[in-house]
């Protein structure tokens, strides 16, 4: 077979998985002469993105359950395909598609929810952050106004309506016979309708997920968009104890370089 043939033969395969098109024409390259092979391409399909989707989406999976994750994941496939062979960036429209499914609409955290999922899995494929520490020495000389303080690769704040970050972290505790505990403070959360600013950032080579209050990030999101040091101090406003931040970004390795606004 050659390899236009071949390339053919694949698109014509993912299509028919994808999007239930039409398998006549596949019938003679198959294995199997019958629609049993294509079925069986298309059971694996769907078991691959349910596994696929469980892993960047751990708490909706845990959130709607087996069941109805097993559903919503072969849906998406059907209606939202891969467009590439690497199936872990596979998932960044699901918040959308998740928002948009009336069956859902009675959950309305849901979206946000798995958003902060994607986040969270996006953060972890980020690169590894520099090996030489932040030259914090820098803070000190009269230009510290004009520095630029790089956070961690992959680090991102999402501003929701729901909890989603106490929804994440009650997800992330071990489950054992205080396993209703862990859940508490999300009902405490909701009770008081709480509004999360989920930061995400890897420490390390774990990712974390924080709820920051609002001078943290107002701060936050000021070094994300790459402003210096006084604009993100002005931006946070009085209240914001950059001392107690720097101490805690630096144990928590959030902050990994300090540069002068020129240099990249």
């Amino acid at each position: 077979m050659t390899l236009q043939r071949e390339a053919l033969r694949q698109q014509m395969l993912l299509r028919a998985l994808w999007r239930d098109g039409n398998a006549t024409p596949l019938r003679g390259w198959l294995r199997q002469p019958d629609d049993a092979g294509l079925a069986a391409y298309r059971g694996n399909a769907g078991a691959v993105a349910e596994r696929a989707l469980a892993s960047a989406f751990p708490t909706i999976a845990a959130l709607v359950g087996e069941p109805s994750f097993g559903a919503l994941a072969r849906d998406f496939w059907r209606r939202h395909p891969p467009l590439r062979g690497d199936l872990a960036q596979w998932g960044a429209t699901l918040p959308a598609f998740i928002a948009d499914n009336p069956q859902l609409a009675e959950e309305p955290y849901l979206a946000d929810s798995a958003r902060l999922d994607w986040l969270v899995h996006q953060a972890g494929l980020a690169a590894d952050a520099p090996g030489a520490p932040p030259a914090v020495e820098r803070l000190t000389g009269d230009d510290a106004g004009a520095l630029r303080l790089v956070l961690a690769p992959g680090s991102v704040l999402l501003d929701s309506a729901w909890p989603v970050a106490a929804i994440w972290q009650a997800h992330q505790a071990a489950c054992g016979d205080d396993d209703d505990d862990r859940f508490a403070p999300v009902r405490e959360a909701f009770a008081r309708d709480q509004q999360d600013r989920a930061f995400v950032v890897r420490e390390g080579f774990a990712v974390r997920v924080h709820a920051l209050g609002d001078s943290d990030a107002l701060f936050t999101a000021a070094l994300l968009a790459g402003q210096p040091l006084d604009a993100a101090l002005d931006a946070a406003g009085p209240a914001f104890a950059f001392d107690q931040w720097l101490v805690r970004a630096l144990g928590a390795r959030w902050l990994v370089a300090i540069h002068p606004m020129e240099t990249s």
